[in-house]
């Protein structure tokens, strides 16, 4: 006689987590920052897969899916553009700043032996 009762889960099936090497040890704060993030990002994934993901981490996946979201990080972008851009023209500005002041410096040093001579003979 077949049992009507539903089956629990076969225990003996294959795990359906991913081989993790062994990472190094991160030498610096913002390495070790980046092993957290996907850390969290991997057990994150493993819990939508496994259908036991909060609705905090399904909402935050969701809201990174927005075109708002895409919006806002290309903005970001273009921002982080627009100030290195500043920056290296202020670079620039200074560097031209300083050969204007070598340049004006050789010109009254090449023209001081000629002392205060205007050119009139008189």
């Amino acid at each position: 006689m077949r049992d009507t009762m539903p089956r629990e889960p076969s225990r003996h099936r294959a795990s359906t987590k991913r081989y993790e090497p062994t990472r190094k040890v991160a030498t610096t704060p913002e390495a070790r920052e980046n092993q957290l993030i996907a850390l969290a990002v991997d057990l994150a994934e493993d819990q939508l897969r496994n259908k036991t993901a909060s609705a905090q981490v399904i909402t935050h996946f969701l809201k990174l899916a927005t075109e708002k979201e895409r919006l806002e990080r290309e903005r970001l972008e273009n921002e982080n553009k627009l100030l290195i851009a500043r920056t290296k023209s202020i670079e620039a500005a200074d560097r031209m700043e300083a050969l204007y002041a070598e340049a004006l410096s050789a010109f009254t040093s090449k023209y001081e032996w000629q002392g205060d001579d205007t050119g009139s003979e008189t």
